[in-house]
């Protein structure tokens, strides 16, 4: 190019270039899928769907809730595969929606399953939906990485026969030896933690067609890159948060107000509330930030001393069963405080918890804050969440943290 402003004319042409045989491409394969009409029908809402939406609804859907449902139960009756993106805010009840949606699948006599991204996740959308179905005669089952071989056995004599109706899990669920009677609707969550490959494995379970797929994810993605990202999927959005929830204040604090941070803590421990506090673990550099952790645990352990507080830790480097426990000791409300690294961002559901207090939070992209911000707010009561840093800021990293305080809509955060 003979100038800056041909170059940039040509670097045009060249992206627009790219872009097309993407898009077409993403075209093609909408178009083969629509062409294969043959999408299991969900005719009927049946008695499973009724009785959960007459009797266990934990509170009334919000209109939002109820235009996705609508938007579900429209594309199952095409005879064409749903392939559906749902986006949610953090705390919106994406998962009540999976859950409904997965009902339907039962009332038509097919199997559904649920692929979360870790098993902390996995195993706490089995506890909420073992309890939210309790006594409709639904048979729910969990697989993870940690399965015993026993158990392993069992689950898969029970898809086989058709005996569970619905299985969640990790990764695991799209190993070859997880064989499906019929399966007929698909949920991943998280969407954006699985790759297509790993998508299209799920697919293929079910040998006469693809089951219907619902990828759902708490990262907002502006409604016009999502449909140029995932042109192939049709596009939901819940945009209301249940009622009762209050928006949640977030504040920057530098560490020069560390007591003040540590007497707020106090006050809303002696209301009853719970706080957690989170470190960043950077890959490159895992042995200095762990130490971090392990630091900071000590230090809240000196300011937060036992009998009067207590303090629980959670990371990834821990064994299953210890961070089990740890989730445990919280949820239960027997600790007040919970260290932990990012593990905890997706999907913990403590609505006793008020306060999230995230260290160097410079280090953190936007979309990390705004998902460990999530974590509270689930109850009535107002919650806080505190960023902690140094005085030392690059102006992209002050320009996230200024941009965390002043709103709370994750679409906002998202353009």
């Amino acid at each position: 190019p003979q100038s800056p402003e041909l170059l940039r004319q040509a670097q045009y042409r060249l992206k627009f270039d790219e872009l097309l045989g993407i898009q077409l491409n993403v075209q093609s394969r909408r178009t083969e899928r629509l062409a294969k009409n043959n999408g299991f029908l969900f005719m009927k809402v049946g008695g499973v769907f009724n009785t959960f939406y007459n009797e266990k609804l934990p509170f009334p859907l919000t209109g939002a809730q109820k235009r996705v449902i609508r938007e579900i139960r429209q594309d199952t009756v095409t005879g064409y595969q749903m392939n559906r993106l749902l986006q949610g805010d953090v705390g919106s009840g994406k998962t009540l929606v999976a859950l409904m949606s997965m009902l339907l699948a039962v009332d038509n006599g097919f199997q559904a399953c649920l692929m979360a991204p870790t098993e902390i996740l996995a195993s706490q959308h089995y506890a909420s939906i073992v309890r939210m179905t309790e006594g409709i005669g639904l048979r729910v089952g969990l697989l993870t990485g940690s399965t015993k071989k026993k158990e392993r056995a069992e689950l898969s004599e029970g898809l086989l026969s058709g005996e569970i109706d619905i299985l969640i899990g990790t990764h695991a669920l799209i190993e070859n030896g997880v064989r499906f009677r019929n399966l007929g609707f698909v949920v991943i969550d998280e969407q954006h933690r699985f790759g297509v490959e790993q998508r299209a494995r799920l697919w293929s379970k079910n040998p006469q067609a693809a089951p219907h797929v619902l990828v759902m994810t708490a990262t907002p993605i502006p409604r016009t890159l999502a449909m140029t990202l995932y042109g192939d999927l049709d596009v939901s959005v819940i945009d209301e948060l249940p009622p009762g929830r209050r928006p949640i204040k977030t504040v920057h604090y530098t560490d020069a107000a560390r007591l003040r941070l540590f007497g707020f803590m106090k006050q809303e421990i002696a209301k009853g509330r719970q706080v957690y506090v989170v470190y960043p673990l950077i890959k490159e550099s895992e042995a200095m930030d762990y130490k971090d952790l392990t630091d900071g645990y000590e230090a809240i352990s000196r300011d937060f001393p036992l009998p009067d507080y207590v303090t629980t830790i959670c990371h990834g480097k821990m064994k299953p069963a210890d961070k089990e426990e740890s989730m445990r000791q919280f949820k239960s409300g027997e600790a007040d405080i919970m260290v932990a690294t990012s593990v905890i961002e997706v999907g913990v559901d403590v609505p006793n918890a008020t306060v999230m207090v995230i260290e160097s939070a410079e280090r953190f992209g936007l979309s990390q804050l705004h998902q460990l911000r999530g974590r509270v707010g689930r109850g009535g009561e107002q919650s806080y969440c505190i960023l902690m840093s140094g005085e030392k800021l690059s102006k992209e990293s002050r320009a996230r943290l200024d941009a965390m305080c002043e709103t709370n809509d994750g679409f906002r955060l998202a353009e």
